[in-house]
Parts: C-alpha cells; sequence; structure tokens
C-alpha cells in the first residue's frame, strides 16, 4: 500500500458538519483556541522580529515606534477579520490561494498562493540565518570563549549551520502537528517570558534623566517627516506582524474549523500589539535614538538590538535573552513552514501545482513532500543570498513587507467579492464582510505601492542597487516575473485547474457529501 494519499483519490472521511471542503488527509480537531493562538505567536516570533526590525524601523521614523506600530496593527485586524469571515464560510487550508481563486479566477488565486509562498520562504530563511547568529553567540555566553560567536561569520559554517536548523525544523513539522505543538508551547512560553522581563528591566534601568524621555508625540503618526519615510516604516511594521494568518491555515486541523482559527487569528494580532508597545516604549526610553553608544539609530544596534542592548539591560542575565531569540527563530521555522505546506497542498489538491504536492502521509497526517520543498526552498534561498552579499539578505525583509502588503489585501479584497451578494443583508456583513476588509486592503495597497516606486531609488534600503535600481526592487521584480513564469508553465502542464474545471469539481463533490 502507497505511504501516501494522492489529491486525485482523497481519502475516504466525511466533512465536518457544516464543512464545506472535503477533507485533504490532515488530521482533524487537534487545535482548540490557545494552541492556535500559540502557534500563531510563535510564527510571528516577537522576539526575532523586535530584535531585527526596531533598529531599521527607528531609522526610518525615529521615536515614532508606537505610532507605526498601531498604524501598521489598523490594516492587519482589519484584514484578519475579513480573512474570519471567509474562514467561516469556507475553511480551507488553501486561504489566501483558495479564497482569491474562488472570487477572482484561477489566475488570482495562483499568484495569491505564490505570493504567500515566497514570503514565508524568505521569511524562513532570514529565521535561520538569525538562529545561527544567535546560537554561536550562544556558545560564546555560555563556554567564556566569546571568540566563538565569531564562527558565525564564516561563510561556510554559517551557511551549512543554517540548513542543519531547517532541516531540524522540517523534520519536526513532518511527524505531525501534535508534535508541533508540544515544542511550540514551551518555546513560546519561554520567549515571551525573557521578553517581558527584557521590557521592565529597561524600564528600571534607565539613567536619570532617560536618553529619551517618554513623550505622548511617540503616538502621533502624523509627526513623522515624510510620507515616504512612513510607508516605509510601515512596511516594515508591517512585516513584525505578518504570521497571524497560520492559525487560518490549519483551519482543517482546528476543533471547530469554521470558528476557533478566525477568533484565534484577531485574539493573536491584538496580544501581539500590546507587547511590541510595551516593549518599544521601555527599549525607546533605555537606549534613545542617536547615532552613537547605545542609541537605536546607531548603525551597530540596528543590526540586531536585542544582541547589544541585553547585557547593558539585563547584566549577568543576558544569556537569556540569546536564548529566547533562539526559542523565538527556533519557534517560529518549525511554525512557518505550516503556511506554505499546507498552501502547496490545496494547491496541489485543486491541480494548480503538480498532484504530487497534494500527498499526504497517512500516518503523522501532514504534508510531508510539500514541507521537504518548502525546506529546501528556503535552504537554497539563504544559501544563495548569504553567498552574494549579507546587504541582499537584509533587503530581502523590506521586499518582504511588499510581498505580504500584496497578498494580503488581495485576499481582503476577495472577501469583499466573496461576500457581495450579501453585504447589505444586515450591518454586521457590511461591517465585517465589506467595509473592513475594504478598507484594511486599501491600506495594504497603498503602501505596496508607495514602496514599490521608493523602493526604485538606488538609496533605499542598504543602499545596494543593480543598473541604478534599488536592490529591494529589483528583488521583488525578479520574484514578481518568476511567479509569472511558473504559472504560465502549470497552465500548460495541467490546464484544467486554470479553465475552473478542478474548483468546480471539488464544490460539485462537497455539496454532495
Amino acid at each position: 500500500m502507497s505511504d501516501y494519499t494522492e489529491a486525485g483519490r482523497p481519502p475516504d472521511v466525511a466533512a465536518d458538519a457544516g464543512n464545506t471542503q472535503r477533507s485533504k488527509g490532515l488530521a482533524k480537531g487537534r487545535l482548540g483556541l490557545l494552541a492556535s493562538v500559540v502557534l500563531g505567536i510563535s510564527t510571528i516570533a516577537p522576539v526575532y522580529t523586535l530584535t531585527g526590525a526596531l533598529g531599521p524601523t527607528v531609522r526610518e521614523v525615529g521615536a515614532h515606534l508606537p505610532a507605526v506600530f498601531i498604524v501598521g496593527f489598523l490594516p492587519m485586524l482589519l484584514v484578519a477579520l475579513g480573512y474570519r469571515e471567509l474562514n467561516s464560510a469556507e475553511p480551507d487550508s488553501g486561504t489566501s490561494f483558495t479564497w482569491s481563486a474562488r472570487a477572482f479566477g484561477p489566475m488570482i488565486g495562483w499568484i495569491g498562493g505564490w505570493g504567500l509562498v515566497v514570503a514565508t520562504t524568505i521569511v524562513l530563511s532570514n529565521l535561520a540565518g538569525v538562529a545561527v547568529d544567535f546560537f554561536y553567540l550562544f556558545l560564546g555566553q555560555i563556554t567564556g570563549h566569546h571568540e566563538l560567536a565569531a564562527l558565525a561569520d564564516n561563510l561556510l559554517i554559517n551557511v551549512v549551520t543554517c540548513c542543519v536548523f531547517i532541516a531540524l525544523a522540517v523534520w519536526i513539522c513532518c511527524r505531525g502537528i501534535a508534535t508541533t505543538m508540544t515544542v511550540q508551547y514551551g518555546l513560546v512560553a519561554l520567549q515571551l517570558v525573557v521578553l517581558i522581563g527584557f521590557a521592565f528591566a529597561a524600564f528600571d534601568g534607565t539613567t536619570a534623566p532617560p536618553p529619551l524621555e517618554f513623550d505622548f508625540a511617540w503616538f502621533n503618526p502624523f509627526g513623522v517627516e515624510s510620507f515616504s519615510a512612513f510607508a516605509a516604516g510601515l512596511s516594515l511594521s508591517i512585516f513584525i506582524f505578518w504570521g497571524w494568518d497560520t492559525c487560518l491555515t490549519v483551519s482543517e486541523e482546528s476543533i471547530g474549523s469554521e470558528e476557533v482559527p478566525g477568533k484565534a487569528a484577531t485574539w493573536t494580532v491584538m496580544l501581539i500589539l500590546g507587547l511590541y508597545l510595551f516593549t518599544a516604549i521601555a527599549t525607546l526610553q533605555f537606549a534613545g535614538i542617536s547615532e552613537s553608544g547605545l542609541g537605536l539609530n546607531n548603525p551597530r544596534i540596528q543590526e540586531n538590538v536585542f544582541a547589544h542592548l541585553a547585557g547593558p539591560v539585563m547584566g549577568p542575565l543576558a544569556i537569556l535573552m540569546s536564548i529566547a531569540v533562539l526559542a523565538s527563530t527556533a519557534a517560529s521555522l518549525q511554525s512557518t513552514f505550516v503556511a506554505p505546506a499546507r498552501t502547496l497542498l490545496a494547491m496541489g489538491y485543486y491541480g494548480a501545482v503538480p498532484q504530487k504536492f497534494a500527498s499526504v502521509c497517512p500516518r503523522s497526517q501532514t504534508p510531508r513532500y510539500a514541507t521537504i520543498c518548502a525546506g529546501l526552498a528556503a535552504g537554497l534561498f539563504y544559501v544563495t543570498m548569504r553567498t552574494l552579499s549579507e546587504n541582499v539578505l537584509a533587503d530581502t525583509i523590506t521586499a518582504l513587507g511588499m510581498m505580504i502588503c500584496f497578498y494580503y489585501s488581495l485576499t481582503a479584497f476577495a472577501c469583499v467579492w466573496y461576500f457581495r451578494d450579501s453585504l447589505f443583508d444586515s450591518l454586521r456583513h457590511f461591517v465585517m464582510r465589506g467595509l473592513c476588509p475594504l478598507v484594511g486592503g486599501v491600506i495594504l495597497s497603498v503602501i505596496f505601492v508607495r514602496t514599490a516606486i521608493d523602493s526604485a531609488s538606488p538609496d533605499f534600503g542598504s543602499g545596494s542597487h543593480v543598473g541604478g535600481l534599488g536592490l529591494v526592487f529589483v528583488i521583488a521584480a525578479i520574484i514578481s516575473v518568476l511567479g509569472i513564469g511558473l504559472m504560465m508553465l502549470s497552465r500548460m502542464r495541467a490546464p484544467a485547474y486554470f479553465l475552473g474545471a478542478t474548483l468546480r469539481q471539488q464544490a460539485t463533490l462537497s455539496l454532495q457529501e
């Protein structure tokens, strides 16, 4: 007997009551509300995202970090509400891919799925890279041989260690969602305790007067010097909230698949906002925004905020921050594989990519083939980018912000169009299915367009450029062209999906069940 269940021969598992989707072979009823929230927080990886994004965001908007975080939170919340409505109507592991395809047609759906897969691949490579830096820093701290931290700068050692981390994360994910969550509870709890402890220590450890006195003007988004700077800062802010939609990709594995994933996504975004504001205010007061010393505008500090501030803030307990960043990156590296694997599973299930991606291991009930492919893609991307230049890898973060804005806004607009016939049935439908996702989508679209225009400048991001075009713009353009090329290739190899045949077929089978 084959170890896998192919998309062309779905398992004989009855659909859940009220669930309009046929089973893809994933484990059902394994995740409750708490587990889904933990998975969402894990994917966002607050310690990892803040250590890499606090500095660059301050570079763009100065002390207005809280304002940018709040404004970045608003479209995330509005879009999350749209996701919740779509999931309630049609729980599907494909999320952006499936819903965009239903609303706007197969080609738009394919591009939406591509945007999600690419975004997660870039994140996975950067997560693994940060894990390498803190792994050797931790070894240096715990052994007293601080020269070990320099091993992360050795290209060969860095790349090999990174690939090992990715392989371990893939292995854990392939063992099943239960194993994934067992690891997640411990890693998420550890990083949250240390991050909150860091913030309290930063409040207590400021000098009198502190480098930067608290000012309510920090919460004023109109205080940012230019719209371009605000858009760049907002793009980074979008990045640090990214990952809550993982709660929706496991909808078919959740208890109450129509309700729990949407609630989990909303709670995740709100909890993360509170954590970010608390940490940002504490860090601003402790370090200030000068370009020297511990200031957040110091280029050396901006590279890795917590690596440089943990010692001054936490003293002998600074090693806990290294452990927390390792826990954060390890947790997110593992949980982030959930989204691309299940998106590729759905794309294979509907025939948008080769059918092999829809195979599910019956023992672990996980899309092993899709997970392994996502791991290989992340490893290849990291090796390529790291070999070219560290600046290239850094600029992919900004390009990632553009990809996130793209597929989130696309899904938000898909929500409005998907429910167009019921928008005026009630006030709730108008607000939750129309107004909220529409406003969120428009905000993200403006950020995407503004960043795309600004990124063409050779001075944008790290300052690297190709032929006079900013590297961030070049990276985004290459990703877009590659996606369109792969879509055309898929259309030639498997035209049924692009003709809408597989979408109609699965919808018909779902109704029959």
